[in-house]
């Protein structure tokens, strides 16, 4: 019986936190929705306590079904024993816990309606649910059976169960309602409290409250629950400390709000293993519980998540970090589950990473569900005037003085004065309120006397001073202003009235120009320094505290009829638009009028100044040379509108990946300059250029296309000799190194660089000199069908035999001609010796076969290419069914429709189409049903891997199947082993291309094996 008294004790003490949490709430919130603070605290216990006894114990602690939820002790009550009714009790607090943290968070925004919604859903879905979880074994059969339990998850008393199951739905409701009015503005800084006393009683409660939330959950009074109590209060006594130190160390001064939370969130991270952890253990935990909550308020002000009571950090976080704690502080024989630390701990933050899941989900879900058919958050005008009138129509003495006051504000009627209360701190404020109202009326009354006085000065003065399009400021020997006319009030922004009497140097002079104009007024403006009388004085006034404009002032002097002083008169004229339009034309001189980079004027303006600077102070700069991969391709293909999007696009991720020091300018074209100044080393520069590089290598969407352009990146460094076009040509030649070396990199210039670009310049020369010399001939590698045991069609392979250096790889120059139109002399050289070959052939009566010929895609997508191969056809007597045309899959950026016309118009003369390397470039099956082709080729690598890996099998039978699916023919290419030439025909491919079979061959040879084929056939069918 002593333990069923001890519980009921436990659950009395943790209802008193109830208390605790109105207190703590009500202190820390202003006091224009205390009371609404208070009805919600109220009514979610309520609330929570009913659902909790309809659905919510017989979800947590009810059969489990799967771990997951309970089926039974729904309406729990009738026939239970008193332990059951003890427990049950016990169980009802924590869940009132749990919801009412909630409120705490959302505090001052949210409708009372919308707070009770999500109450329902914490209390029905949420809190039983992750109970069931963790605690299920407790009651009744003893045993294990939520997941989590069954795992070996350890949270004691809740601080995940609990606390952190409130501060997570906590967490979501605050993104989801948003801040209050006016948080995150600067300047603005909300109060700690209207009470903070009373929110310290509050605090005090809780704590006493806790003696029953962490010593009630041993459900039995034994002598385990002295060293719980213990380890309760130090560790809170710790968590206050923590978060003052930290907080005292930035500050110097000890926050209140704080120092609760600190309190608090010491009481949340013991709970969840107050039983398993020594004293020393209990201390660490309350003092980096203290030290999380105030970090957590940081994180959440700089997330712009407005808690208004840090219930987050005081309880999700701090939570967290306790439940973790478990298994770093805990003794594990203590615990007793069988599971090493690390077990525990991995165990740990799987239980703490689910519930927080499922927490977020469900209540995300509730809240944009709830949102449909109910206001969550109160209007703006609601929120001024506060919850307690808006929700609740509860008023206040303060309210009765503010609703005085704006009515005297509505009216302007400041004749009535405010009531005034006795003995009441509201009161006070009112009797000093209506003491400041009649001084402002004296105020008044005083200036408009002073207006009379002076009205008849001001008429004879005021058609001159209204007529001048410039300001006009008279000032007397200190500077004080005497006239001012609605120029001067257009310009400055300030009202005559309101700068009268006052010093023009501290109104409208710049702070740190002050004194300088000070000392040239004290000699009556003739000194050498600041302003000169009846001169034009280029200058910068301010308006406003901040804001300065360019001016031209001039200043006369005014004597009086003695002839002594009487006055300077100071004609101003605003000059911002003059400046600007200076401005503007600097900005067309030195900018790219496409990408808003500058230009190639000043990138060379700024470079020389560099330069002298960097000689005399001994330093040096940088410059990378950056060229668009390319580029041509796609301007010539896609158009010219995607090639400015790309500039654009480029220029945009360059000032990304570059700091505020760095120049960078648009040379022309596809060529861009960086000039780095400070700090400049070999290891910053390559970094630079590596970063560039990543950042290029994200594709562009063009024309509705996904397109990747690789930047070549060519990199100098300045020296003693250095000169500014030196400099350029060295990044310049670094960057065509850079292409020659693969494309999509970056290398430092060398002085051998200079030598390779000469010659890369004397081999484009040697490659046309080749095609006027005839140095270049084919060679044919046949193609055979497994089906039929023949030859049925050859490729066309160029050779290029220079007389001094010999075999000259296609891997070499190839490339090479790629980058100039000397491809699209290549292309037509090899179609015209292909085309004379058929000719040949069929005046030979040689049995033939379709030769295929590797086109670029440059010269595909080019004017006048069908047009080409139609005149060739019939210059050479030739049927198109005879010559079959290779592309690569890079063709597939061009625009689609031209690619279609192009392939549809060369199927018309009998061309064949056939994609050659598919699968490794741009290939899309939408391009492969649009396109009109014949012919898929399987690229070598894929081939390769054919029998030596599964992988390499199932790439080549999808590409098969996908070509069998579209009726197409499927060629593998590269077929160098039996075992590949066996799986292929496996797979479905007959038609192989490879050194297995045949070597490429001249077309003497070629020709000889057709007659062998053909007789062979003869013999076979004779």
């Amino acid at each position: 019986m002593i333990d069923i008294a001890w519980l009921l004790v436990s659950a009395s003490l943790v209802f008193l936190m109830q208390a605790g949490f109105l207190c703590l709430e009500s202190g820390r919130i202003r006091s224009k929705n205390s009371i609404n603070v208070a009805a919600k605290n109220i009514s979610d216990f309520i609330l929570s306590s009913a659902v909790f006894n309809l659905i919510g114990f017989g979800l947590m602690f009810g059969a489990s079904s799967y771990g997951l939820f309970g089926t039974s002790n729904f309406l729990f009550g009738d026939g239970a024993s008193a332990a059951s009714i003890a427990f049950f009790f016990f169980q009802m607090m924590f869940c009132g816990t749990a919801a009412t943290l909630v409120s705490g968070a959302v505090a001052e925004r949210m409708t009372f309606a919308g707070y009770l919604a999500i109450t329902l859903v914490l209390s029905a879905f949420i809190y039983p649910i992750v109970g069931h979880w963790a605690w299920n074994g407790v009651f009744a059969s003893g045993e294990s059976a939520g997941w989590l339990e069954k795992m070996g998850f350890v949270d004691f008393a809740g601080s995940t169960v609990v606390h952190s199951v409130g501060g997570w739905v906590a967490l979501v409701a605050v993104w989801k309602i948003g801040p209050r009015l006016r948080r995150f503005e600067e300047g603005v800084y909300l109060p700690q409290g209207s009470n903070l006393p009373l929110a310290g009683l509050g605090v005090l409660l809780i704590w006493m409250g806790w003696i029953g939330f962490n010593g009630g959950s041993t459900l039995a009074l034994n002598e385990s629950v002295p060293s719980i109590l213990l380890n309760t209060f130090l560790a809170a006594v710790w968590g206050g400390v923590g978060a003052c130190a930290i907080f005292y160390i930035k500050y110097r001064f000890i926050n209140v709000s704080h120092l609760l939370n600190g309190v608090i969130a010491g009481l949340v991270g013991i709970t969840a293993g107050c039983h398993v952890v020594s004293a020393g253990g209990a201390i660490l935990v309350g003092l980096v519980s203290g030290v999380i909550t105030v970090l957590g308020s940081y994180l959440m002000e700089r997330w712009r998540l407005d808690d208004a009571l840090d219930v987050v950090p005081a309880h999700l976080f701090a939570g967290m970090w306790g439940t973790v704690a478990v298994a770093l502080l805990g003794d594990l024989d203590a615990i007793g589950n069988g599971l090493s630390r690390m077990d525990q701990l991995a165990v740990q933050i799987i239980g703490i990473l689910s519930i927080g899941a499922y927490c977020c989900a469900v209540a995300y879900i509730a809240l944009m569900v709830l949102s449909r058919f109910m206001q969550l958050r109160v209007s703006t005008i609601d929120e001024e005037k506060g919850l307690n009138v808006a929700e609740h129509h509860a008023t206040t003495e303060i309210i009765d003085l503010l609703n005085s006051m704006r009515y005297q504000q509505d009216k302007a009627d400041f004749s009535q004065r405010v009531p005034e209360e006795p003995f009441t701190e509201v009161g006070q404020i009112a009797k000093q309120y209506n003491q400041v109202i009649d001084k402002v009326n004296q105020e008044i009354n005083e200036r408009d006397q002073a207006l009379y006085w002076f009205k008849e000065s001001e008429m004879r003065k005021s058609a001159i001073l209204n007529a001048s399009m410039d300001c006009i400021v008279t000032i007397d020997s200190v500077g004080k202003i005497i006239e001012y006319n609605p120029a001067s009030e257009r310009t400055f922004g300030m009202l005559k009235r309101q700068v009268r009497d006052k010093s023009f140097i501290d109104l409208f002079v710049p702070p740190e120009d002050r004194a300088e104009i000070r000392n040239s007024l004290a000699t009556e403006f003739s000194s050498s320094k600041g302003w000169v009388l009846n001169r034009r004085n280029h200058f910068q006034l301010q308006r406003g505290s901040d804001q300065t404009f360019p001016v031209e002032i001039a200043i006369t002097k005014a004597l009086n009829e003695e002839g002594s002083f009487q006055e300077f008169t100071l004609h101003i004229r605003d000059v911002t638009r003059h400046v600007k339009l200076q401005q503007r034309l600097r900005f067309l001189a030195y900018s790219d009028p496409l990408t808003n980079l500058y230009n190639r004027t000043y990138m060379n303006e700024q470079l020389e100044r560099s330069l002298r600077l960097s000689a005399e102070r001994g330093s040096q700069i940088a410059l990378l040379f950056l060229d668009l991969d390319k580029f041509k391709i796609i301007n010539d293909t896609l158009g010219h509108k995607a090639g400015d999007e790309l500039l654009c696009e480029v220029s945009a991720r360059l000032s990304d990946v570059t700091t505020e020091t760095d120049v960078i300018a648009r040379w022309g074209g596809d060529e861009f300059l960086i000039m780095i100044v400070e700090e400049v080393s070999e290891s910053r520069v390559q970094q630079l250029a590596s970063s560039i590089l990543s950042a290029m290598r994200i594709p562009v969407t063009l024309s509705d296309k996904p397109v990747r352009v690789a930047t070549s990146i060519g990199m100098s460094i300045s020296g003693e000799d250095s000169t500014a076009e030196k400099l350029i040509q060295q990044a310049d030649i670094a960057m065509y190194s850079a292409k020659q070396n693969g494309r999509d990199n970056a290398r430092f210039y060398e002085a051998y660089m200079a030598e390779d670009v000469a010659n890369l310049f004397q081999f484009e020369q040697v490659i046309k000199e080749a095609l006027l010399k005839d140095q270049f001939s084919l060679v044919y590698q046949p193609q055979y069908d497994h089906q039929r045991q023949g030859i049925f069609g050859l490729e066309a392979l160029i050779r290029w035999h220079h007389p001094e250096r010999g075999n000259i790889s296609p891997a070499e120059f190839i490339p090479m001609a790629e980058e100039s139109n000397l491809i699209c002399q290549i292309d037509e050289f090899v179609i015209e010796e292909v085309l004379k070959c058929l000719k040949e052939w069929q005046n030979a009566d040689v049995d033939i076969v379709p030769i295929a010929v590797n086109i670029s895609g440059r010269h595909m997508v080019s004017v006048g290419f069908v047009d080409y191969i139609e005149q060739k056809l019939t210059e050479y007597n030739v049927s198109g069914r005879w010559l079959k045309i290779e592309i690569t899959e890079g063709v597939f950026i061009h625009d689609v429709s031209q690619c279609v016309d192009i392939m549809s118009a060369l199927n018309a003369l009998g061309v064949e189409i056939s994609v050659d390397d598919f699968g490794t470039g741009y290939s899309s099956l939408n391009y492969l049903k649009t396109l009109p082709l014949d012919i898929l080729k399987i690229d070598q690598s894929f081939v390769r891997e054919c029998g030596d890996s599964a992988e390499g099998d199932k790439i080549c039978e999808a590409i098969i199947q996908l070509a069998n699916n579209l009726d197409l023919q499927v060629i593998a290419e590269g077929v160098e082993t039996e075992l590949q030439a066996t799986v292929l025909q496996q797979l479905g491919c007959h038609l192989h291309q490879g050194y297995y079979y045949f070597m490429p061959e001249t077309k003497e040879s070629v020709s000889d094996r057709l007659r062998q084929q053909t007789h062979n056939k003869a013999l076979k069918h004779g």
